[in-house]
């Protein structure tokens, strides 16, 4: 697929993304992220910046252990096919 700009609002601010994903799945994303930064900085009453650290490092988080998840049960299935 060609590589297309996406304009997005994250935190009051429009960035233009540009990627070979849909604009739909762009949207989407950005979306996901705004409504973190905006539930974490008005349940922390952090300022945005900081709020926008903090849910940097929990999406990195659960995307860590998502990976480590995928790859225990690629081994797990690994086993059972020699099984």
């Amino acid at each position: 697929m060609e590589k297309q700009k996406t304009t997005v609002r994250v935190a009051g601010r429009d960035y233009t993304l540009v990627s070979s994903d849909a604009p739909e799945y762009i949207s989407r994303v950005a979306a996901y992220v705004d409504r973190k930064i905006t539930e974490t900085a008005l349940a922390t009453r952090m300022n945005v910046d900081k709020a926008a650290v903090l849910v940097s490092l929990n999406i990195a988080d659960e995307l860590m252990k998502a990976h480590d998840e995928n790859s225990r049960l690629r081994r797990e299935i690994a086993a059972l096919r020699e099984k």
